[in-house]
């Protein structure tokens, strides 16, 4: 597939050797260049459907970060330069709106998706155009401040933009994943969006209606919420949708074909398995995220440099000072690995704090630890702290 019109053209029940193909790339050219594996791997059927569905470039879709955008870029006229992702003069390792007209908008940090997407819904409903607007993000994204502003005013907006929740940590039961499933269908088709505005319009119009109206809205969540575990997302004004398996095509189009029945912002709650469809990152997904370049027949990297990185060196040092300063405490935002506190972790877990992708609070989270006598150590890719 070297484009989203090509892949328009393919009959539903081919889709899945069209993931087999996109993972096969992924894993061959990321194995040579070194990448984010793991998180491209878990969106292949998710960026399938978003492109089998939506109109791109007319559509807009924003992905959170972008680090697991491969699929996106293979799918959007760029399979033959792949192979030299993330190389001198070669394609970026994240969206780029100067790469491709595709790249809705460049990103890098988390947690910006949801706000420029709903800049751009509200710059559509200005122009009075039609599009779609679709921010993926996923669920550890989703902790840090910046998304759970944007997702608290697109919420108030009432705009009408589809949020993408890429939750690659739940697993769903199988029986409430049925009922589920069941009643996602229901609440998104045709017939259920019409009889409940009609519903709602006859209400409205008796005395004491509007009263009434609020009732019955009451009695839809109080069902959907003990079945669907989304009712955060509701009152702060979406539909929410899921969860849904993320690696079945069929839900997912069915699913995203179905939102054009419904108005305002909309939460499809989507489940993936990060590293999907190659095993040596299913087994390892955190070693899979970001990796160098490694044996594709064992997932074993190559090419290590014997000496010691420097944060190889910041790793020893800091529990090394710890050890001999019980004041040291360190705080990282979801990057333990990458930036060297595993074995601080592990040696003192009752002094190590992940705040997940929360920046702005590590800081200052730290200088209150500081202001009581600690001695925090803040370790953060400066990228980060733009």
């Amino acid at each position: 597939m070297r484009s989203p019109a090509e892949l328009k053209k393919v009959p539903r029940d081919q889709l899945p050797a069209v993931a087999a193909e996109l993972r096969e790339t992924i894993v061959r050219n990321v194995a040579h260049t070194g990448g984010h594996l793991a998180s491209s791997l878990g969106v292949v059927e998710l960026t399938i459907a978003l492109h089998y569905v939506f109109d791109c470039p007319r559509d807009r879709i924003v992905w959170d970060v972008g680090h697991q955008a491969y699929a996106h870029k293979i799918l959007t006229g760029r399979r033959d330069a792949f192979p030299t992702l993330r190389t001198f003069g070669g394609i970026s390792g994240f969206p780029r709106i100067s790469e491709s007209p595709c790249d809705a908008f460049g990103t890098g940090h988390s947690g910006t998706s949801i706000s420029a997407a709903l800049g751009m819904a509200v710059a559509r409903d200005l122009r009075k155009g039609t599009n779609r607007v679709v921010a993926v993000i996923g669920d550890g994204s989703l902790s840090s401040g910046l998304a759970l502003e944007g997702l608290n005013q697109a919420g108030h907006k009432k705009r009408d933009l589809i949020v993408i929740l890429n939750d690659n940590e739940w697993s769903i039961s199988q029986n409430v994943g049925a009922l589920s499933g069941y009643l996602n269908r229901m609440m998104t088709g045709k017939l259920y969006t019409s009889f409940r505005k009609r519903v709602e319009t006859i209400l409205k119009s008796m005395p004491h209606g509007a009263f009434m109206a609020r009732i019955a809205k009451k009695s839809e969540e109080l069902t959907k919420g003990f079945i669907v575990p989304g009712l955060l997302f509701e009152e702060l004004g979406y539909t929410y949708i899921g969860p849904i398996p993320g690696h079945d095509l069929e839900v997912l189009i069915g699913t995203l074909q179905n939102l054009e029945n419904i108005e305002g912002p909309v939460l499809v709650h989507v489940v993936t398995s990060k590293g999907k469809g190659y095993a040596p990152a299913e087994a390892n997904p955190e070693y899979f995220h970001g990796v160098g370049a490694f044996d594709p027949e064992t997932g074993k990297g190559i090419g290590k440099a014997s000496a010691p990185s420097y944060t190889d060196v910041f790793s020893d040092a800091i529990v090394e000072l710890a050890r001999e300063n019980p004041k040291i405490v360190a705080i990282t935002a979801a990057m333990c690995g990458g930036t060297g506190l595993k074995k601080f972790r592990g040696a003192f877990p009752d002094r190590f704090f992940d705040v997940g992708i929360a920046e702005a609070h590590a800081v200052p989270f730290a200088a209150g630890l500081a202001r009581e006598g600690k001695i925090p150590v803040v370790a953060i890719y400066s990228t980060f702290l733009q």
